[in-house]
């Protein structure tokens, strides 16, 4: 768990604790060419056969430039030779205006997109949403007891970090229907369950809220769902699927793969989405009382310069808030700002008048860092 202010640690349940995920769909794909036909289309390596599960993107087909259209969780079929994907059931945002920062673009039902590239494939791909229910548990030393300290393999060129995992190894475990959340240290696990069963934790664990579930992702800096991964808005890297584990930079192709290699190899990731923290605009975050709950009309981030030593270059389009629960929230963020930040010069806010609040960013201690890094 990463060292919080006060303000923002008072907001986290502690204890075991479990909570059903509601908006949530189900997809199964199963069949003799299951395994192939998911991996031309999902950005990680599937496994063949189908005995783990993983974490994952969903690319868009023909994107000449921003390719991302869902994270999802591959579960291997309990019964058949396939999966069951989970991802963000909520209809489809349809926001295309390019102008606006982090616009997104019209979004196909998951199903109906999968089905398109189905052909001649020995594949049956259906609905299973009616079928299951989907439960998070996390605090217990069941669900901490497979963690281990993250590896990282760094891009020369770009900086950018993959997990390395062991030779042979699941580590997103492969009991049926239960799947070690590996995207951040300390998630603990997702279950699928029959619809209408509890899950075993019932009796074990705190059962909380979904939104107790989203401040548990927010604080260790984990985005989830087309709220928070906005399809349009950003390349696999910067909604963090790298850092997470969802996308896999050394497989064979796949939709998308193209650009999102590329970016790997030589590009610069100038935002990523951050944990932040919404309080009194005159204030830090240190010496904040209560965080603000309520979140501005326009979600739009700005630098405010602080002292006369405070700059930042191109001003405009520092960020933007993408979703927020009883002050604290994730926010896509320009990285080179968050140095002028860094050296007290600039402060972030939101909002105008007395709508305005102080916005506060933190580095998830989990998040991969350079041995030169950790050394300051």
């Amino acid at each position: 768990m990463p060292k919080l202010p006060p303000a923002v640690s008072s907001l986290v349940r502690a204890g075991p604790s479990t909570a059903r995920l509601t908006n949530r769909g189900l997809v199964s794909v199963v069949g003799l060419q299951a395994t192939d036909w998911l991996n031309g289309i999902l950005a990680s390596t599937v496994p063949n056969p189908p005995t783990g599960h993983f974490f994952t993107a969903i690319l868009q087909a023909h994107a000449s430039t921003i390719p991302i259209l869902h994270d999802a969780f591959v579960y291997s079929h309990p019964t058949s030779n396939g999966y069951i994907l989970e991802y963000d059931s909520r209809p489809p945002i349809t926001d295309v205006d390019p102008e606006a920062e982090g616009h997104s673009i019209p979004v196909p039902p998951l199903i109906k997109y999968l089905k398109q590239f189905v052909l001649r494939t020995k594949v049956k791909v259906r609905d299973v949403s009616d079928e299951y229910d989907v439960w998070a548990s996390w605090g217990s030393e069941r669900e901490e007891s497979w963690e281990t300290p993250r590896k990282w393999r760094w891009a020369e060129k770009s900086n950018i970090p993959e997990q390395l995992w062991e030779k042979g190894d699941t580590p997103w475990g492969n009991e049926p229907l239960v799947l070690r959340d590996r995207r951040g240290v300390g998630m603990g696990q997702r279950r699928l369950i029959n619809k209408g069963v509890k899950p075993p934790e019932i009796g074990t664990h705190n059962t909380v809220t979904e939104e107790d579930y989203t401040i548990h992702r927010i604080v260790r800096g984990v985005p989830e769902g087309s709220r928070e991964i906005i399809p349009g808005a950003s390349f696999p890297m910067e909604a963090n699927l790298d850092v997470m584990g969802g996308v896999d930079f050394r497989k064979g192709c796949y939709i998308g793969q193209e650009l999102t290699v590329r970016t790997y190899h030589t590009g610069v990731i100038r935002k990523r989405i951050f944990p932040v923290a919404l309080h009194e605009p005159n204030k830090l975050l240190e010496e904040a009382g209560d965080l603000i709950p309520k979140t501005p009309t326009d979600k739009t981030i700005k630098p405010l310069v602080l002292d006369a030593g405070g700059d930042i270059r191109k001003p405009r389009g520092t960020g933007k808030l993408l979703n927020s629960v009883n002050g604290i929230g994730l926010a896509l963020l320009r990285t080179d700002h968050l140095e002028a930040v860094d050296k007290g010069g600039v402060g972030l806010v939101i909002g105008e008048g007395p709508e305005q609040r102080r916005v506060s960013y933190w580095y998830p201690d989990w998040w991969p860092r350079k041995a030169e890094e950790q050394a300051q």
